[in-house]
């Protein structure tokens, strides 16, 4: 028999495998639904040619005594991966959400590479594909990236899509985000990594005594200031959204709106796109729970929000290389125009912030760590948190898979500890898509949610077109306060 073909797996990477459980499996889910039926045989072809040329979707990672390594599946089959799912006739968007909030409750095989690819037919007049990668094999910015390396500009395959195809023989094994990741801020990283690895060495010790993280602060230093605020954060609000987490998962999207819309009224009111698109769904949070009969009056939600860290040429590439950021969400505020500068102001403090490097240290030392103090370090971080809320931009023309035209494109990520929602946004064609995931025993019936992403959004285009417009390129704080007032 021949030796087995193992490589190292980097520190970050085993974190997000070791922090898969039962009630949260660290698997990123993806649907493209298409204008076509299309026949497993060219989906498989298509995989084969374009998934596979990365060696890493061949390989499962295995714990040894030299810790977690990738190893390569020695029974691989394309057919254990490559499926079909049959809904029944005229199935529409609900059948669809109840497959996929099956398959995102569902974990994967350990005893082959963690990833399957569903295809999905009788879904309104074409086919879905439904999309499971753990988590450990790469974040969402390096997974788009190697599924538009997947497509092509036209339905006959002529023309490639927005990326290229990388390498068939790239080897991204020892591509270490510590040691490659952000070459200028190098010290930076190697003094987080220390931090992250004394966090790991101590226990919960900054977290049970609070003043030894006061005592850090004074020490002065804008990343020491950094780690201190992270040990002192309180909880937020309690909100039906936060609780034990349980095994079943409900998914939900919404239909799309018009980016050049979003992109009209951030720049009218002197925001980014994201800022926008934040407040409405900090809108929607607040018109469910009101609808719920909830006491809004001063809720806080805060929202983990992932922070790409890697260079755009090498966006492609495997493996996580992103930190994290905790957002305040002023769900209490429900003025439209007040809420969205609530949210730019909590968007402008954590810019320049060291918050992402830290994660991605604190990250790498827990996968090195023993693993009974990463549950706890992950526990105690998650309960500063009620969502995980991420937005990635997608191309801007429509594109084909395996002949298929995409017409629509959403992914969900996972929830690490009892964090029971995700809010996805994803840009595609001109289009902006939602996507939700809640705990069923917390949020039964995410619909309720989604459904008010966009009528938020035309609350705030609203308020600002009837508000006094001062006509110049950015509002003033007087615009500011009678929009407000309005």
């Amino acid at each position: 028999m021949s030796e087995k073909i193992r490589e190292s797996m980097s520190s970050v990477d085993v974190a997000w495998l070791r922090m898969d459980r039962p009630s949260n499996l660290m698997v990123i889910c993806g649907v493209l639904a298409m204008d076509e039926r299309i026949p497993i045989t060219r989906l498989r072809s298509t995989v084969a040619s374009r998934f596979l040329c990365y060696p890493r979707f061949r390989q499962h990672p295995v714990k040894t005594a030299a810790g977690f390594q990738w190893e390569s599946d020695e029974n691989f089959d394309l057919a254990h991966h490559v499926v079909k799912a049959e809904l029944t006739k005229g199935a529409g968007d609900a059948e669809l959400e109840s497959l996929v909030s099956k398959l995102v409750s569902t974990a994967l095989d350990p005893r082959h590479p963690l990833w399957q690819f569903h295809l999905v037919g009788n879904y309104k007049n074409g086919s879905a594909l439904i999309l499971r990668i753990h988590h450990c094999y790469a974040d969402g910015i390096a997974l788009i990236q190697v599924l538009l390396s997947m497509t092509d500009a036209d339905r006959a395959g002529r023309r490639a899509g927005s990326v290229p195809t990388p390498p068939a023989n790239r080897n991204d094994a020892d591509d270490d985000p510590l040691e490659q990741l952000l070459a200028p801020l190098a010290g930076t990283l190697k003094v987080v990594s220390t931090a992250g690895s004394m966090l790991i060495e101590k226990g919960t010790e900054l977290w049970r005594d609070p003043g030894k993280a006061v005592a850090l602060a004074e020490q002065g230093g804008a990343l020491v200031g950094e780690i201190a605020k992270l040990a002192l954060m309180s909880e937020d609000s309690a909100t039906p959204f936060k609780g034990e987490s349980g095994v079943a998962k409900r998914v939900a999207w919404a239909d799309p709106i018009a980016l050049d819309d979003v992109k009209a009224i951030g720049k009218a009111l002197g925001c980014s796109v994201n800022e926008v698109l934040l407040s409405s769904v900090a809108g929607a949070l607040r018109g469910y729970l009101v609808h719920r009969g909830e006491d809004v009056g001063d809720v806080m939600i805060r929202a983990l929000v992932p922070v790409n860290l890697r260079p755009p040429e090498k966006a492609y590439r495997l493996g996580n290389k992103f930190g994290l950021v905790f957002l305040d969400l002023p769900i209490g505020i429900e003025n439209p125009v007040a809420r969205l500068y609530a949210v730019r102001a909590n968007m402008q403090k954590l810019k320049g912030s060291f918050q992402p490097v830290i994660a991605l240290g604190i990250l790498a030392a827990m996968g090195a760590g023993p693993k009974i103090l990463q549950e706890r370090l992950l526990a105690m971080l998650a309960k500063n948190a009620t969502a995980v809320m991420t937005n990635v931009p997608g191309p801007q023309q429509p594109l084909y898979f395996a002949g298929g035209k995409i017409d629509r494109l959403i992914f969900w990520v996972p929830q690490s500890g009892n964090i029971g929602m995700g809010v996805s946004i994803i840009t595609y064609a001109g289009q902006v898509q939602f996507g939700l995931i809640t705990d069923r025993g917390l949020c039964p019936d995410p619909e309720q949610v989604i459904e008010r992403f966009a009528p938020e959004f035309e609350k705030l285009v609203l308020s600002t077109l009837l508000a006094p417009w001062p006509w110049q390129e950015a509002p003033t704080a007087a615009w500011i306060e009678r929009a407000v007032l309005a």
